[in-house]
């Protein structure tokens, strides 16, 4: 794989040269691209395109759980080589415990479908002792089930997940959000006789076997009856639960984003009849992004240091939002989705203040084929990580480590692009007479764990591969040198 130092006339030779272009394309058998990550080991997880992966300290085991997309047109129902059967893409169930060796424990089938109308891409798990109404030996997994709905399990023996209940009759799912704590979930769903295909469900799931329904919620123009445009729809919240009392919403995914910061205690206490005004109530605040730009993504990192303002009267510390957002069409076949940072600190006048994306050129990733450019971030708060790194997964660009110690000058420090293999599936453009098809890396979804291990999966069925800092990265997160 020729390198270079990305210098200005590098860049130009890189832009310019087709032997370059050639030796860019992916081929099997060759390395991962590196910087400062490196493999520490993997699962193929079925040949099964992945979307979220979830990681839990079960008792003395480190599992996986990770959702899955539908199946292709060429393969919908992989087949499943510990039952020998077909099955629809579902939850993949693995041990991580020791990270170079991945175990795979059970697959889930999901609902039939393919691409986005299928399998259970989200997955969210909670132990039953932090529930306040949990069996407190018991560890509970919430998936969505294709569109239709989303269901409950016991994973206590994470090879024989246990189904407990079903909330269904939707339209729609996608990334929701559990709080282990409270029992709190808010669930994207589309609701019957809303007029978008995703919004929120409030849901009080604290005892998982009796789920209990506290509100539908969306923008003003989403709700049944209303008239007019319809604003775009949810794709995920985060919330910071009640000692920092706020949802952040993401809206959006390629275009036409907006970060809504919502009142955690007058959402779930406020009045519930979704009319304009009751749904305005909780806001605090709705930041519109560009229309190129969604917000697939809004993680929050609130009271941030910033070391260069430590001298300053006012200001010393931030509150900040990073909001990724998802590329979607392959080649290029749109605006850059890219990674975006927001102060926060005054709530009801957000205001962007950096942003960060992959260099194109660094490895003419517009020409490799898929998708390039930003889906998602890690979404673990845990102290390991939480206010010094993030990760991004960046599809044909693997996953980036980014230092965001300064959120106003994020840094890359890493990344880490996966190789193909000959299960990695292609991805078509349409050209005159026909369309062009790749193979290439399309990292999806990103996760960490407390003992600082990377996750990342792949939607174009390459599987789970799990990752390490090396190098001056490790030194960022303050981690001791290997």
């Amino acid at each position: 794989m020729l390198r270079c130092v990305l210098t200005a006339a590098c860049l130009v030779f890189l832009a310019g040269s087709t032997a370059v272009h050639a030796q860019k394309q992916q081929v099997i058998g060759a390395a991962p691209e590196a910087s400062n990550m490196k493999l520490i080991g993997m699962n193929d997880l079925q040949g099964r395109s992945a979307y979220q992966p979830t990681i839990h300290h079960q008792g003395d085991r480190w599992i996986a759980y990770i959702g899955h997309h539908g199946g292709t047109d060429d393969v919908p129902a992989p087949v499943n080589p510990m039952t020998g059967m077909a099955e629809p893409n579902g939850t993949s169930i693995v041990d991580v415990t020791e990270p170079a060796r991945p175990k795979y424990l059970r697959h889930l089938p999901g609902q039939e479908g393919k691409y986005e109308s299928g399998g259970a891409q989200m997955v969210r798990v909670c132990d039953g002792r932090t529930l306040p109404k949990g069996d407190p030996n018991a560890v509970y997994m919430l998936r969505t089930f294709g569109g239709e709905a989303h269901e409950i399990w016991n994973v206590t023996d994470p090879a024989s997940p246990v189904l407990l209940t079903r909330i269904g009759g939707l339209k729609d799912t996608h990334k929701s959000w559990w709080e282990c704590d409270t029992g709190i979930a808010f669930l994207v769903s589309g609701a019957p006789n809303w007029r978008t295909r995703r919004m929120t469900q409030v849901y009080d799931l604290s005892d998982p076997a009796r789920p209990q329904k506290i509100r539908d919620f969306g923008l003003p123009g989403q709700e049944p009856g209303s008239t007019g445009a319809v604003p775009t729809e949810l794709h995920g919240p985060i919330s910071t639960g009640p000692d920092g009392n706020r949802v952040y919403f993401g809206y959006g995914t390629n275009k036409g984003g907006i970060l809504q910061i919502v009142d955690r205690e007058k959402l779930l206490s406020g009045p519930k009849e979704p009319t304009p005004d009751n749904l305005r109530y909780p806001q605090i605040a709705r930041m519109p992004m560009s229309a190129f730009n969604g917000a697939h993504t809004t993680f929050p990192m609130l009271d941030m240091p910033i070391a260069e303002f430590s001298e300053d009267k006012d200001g010393k510390t931030r509150d900040i939002v990073m909001i990724v957002n998802e590329a979607i069409l392959n080649e290029c076949g749109e605006a850059r989705q890219m990674v975006w940072f927001a102060d926060v600190t005054t709530e009801t006048r957000p205001m962007m203040i950096s942003s960060y994306t992959v260099p194109e050129a660094s490895g003419q990733f517009c020409q490799r084929g898929g998708r390039f450019g930003a889906h998602s971030s890690n979404e673990s708060m845990a102290p390991i990580y939480y206010k010094k790194m993030a990760f991004i997964a960046f599809f044909n660009a693997g996953v980036r480590a980014l230092d965001i110690r300064d959120p106003y000058h994020p840094k890359e420090v890493g990344y880490f692009i996966p190789s193909i293999t000959a299960a990695t599936d292609k991805r078509c453009i349409p050209i005159e007479g026909g369309e062009r098809c790749k193979v290439v890396i399309q990292t999806n979804n990103v996760e960490t764990d407390d003992r600082g291990y990377i996750y990342v999966v792949d939607r174009a069925n390459t599987g789970l591969h799990v990752l390490e800092l090396t190098g001056p990265a490790r030194g960022v997160a303050g981690l001791p040198k290997n």
